[in-house]
């Protein structure tokens, strides 16, 4: 029996622990903690300085909670083999190309978008600054970007109603 690639088991940076999942933690402590903060606002300075305290943690249990669903490894091992059946598959292109594209779509939903727009609105205004390796233009990334934030998403939804 092989063991794991330590890599690929998103250990936690302090405890060692497999499953950390820091894009999702933090996204999710910074909406909680702005979220925090304003619900304590009514309490003056103080309030909102211990609702943003109180938030953040919440958020960051959230947000990872989200981005445990989603497992970078699995999804690059699905997208790997699937890439070249894809409708929008071009045989110019290889999965290098389209690997970017995947990562913008799961990591996107991994980080707590609810929508395919919000991603798209993000990565559309920055692919072209810097696609990451890949040749292809945002309007060919965006199909595949698409397909990995649906397959995210239909993932995470069935996850939480376990």
């Amino acid at each position: 029996m092989s063991t794991p690639d330590h890599k690929n088991l998103n250990l936690d940076p302090i405890t060692d622990e497999p499953g950390a999942h820091p894009v999702g933690t933090g996204v999710g402590a910074g909406g909680g903690a702005l979220a925090g903060a304003a619900a304590g606002a009514i309490g003056g300075p103080v309030g909102a300085a211990v609702g943003a305290v109180v938030g953040a943690v919440a958020g960051g249990l959230a947000g990872h909670s989200v981005a445990e669903a989603i497992n970078p490894t699995a999804e690059e091992a699905y997208w790997r083999g699937a890439y070249d059946q894809e409708e929008y598959f071009r045989a110019d292109y290889t999965y290098d190309d389209y690997a970017p594209a995947y990562r913008a779509g799961w990591e996107g939903r991994a980080a707590g978008r609810e929508t395919w727009e919000e991603v798209r609105n993000d990565w559309s205004s920055r692919w072209d600054g810097g696609r990451l390796g890949s040749r292809l233009k945002w309007d060919e990334a965006e199909p595949a970007a698409k397909a990995a934030w649906e397959r995210a998403n239909r993932h995470y939804v069935f996850n939480k109603q376990e």
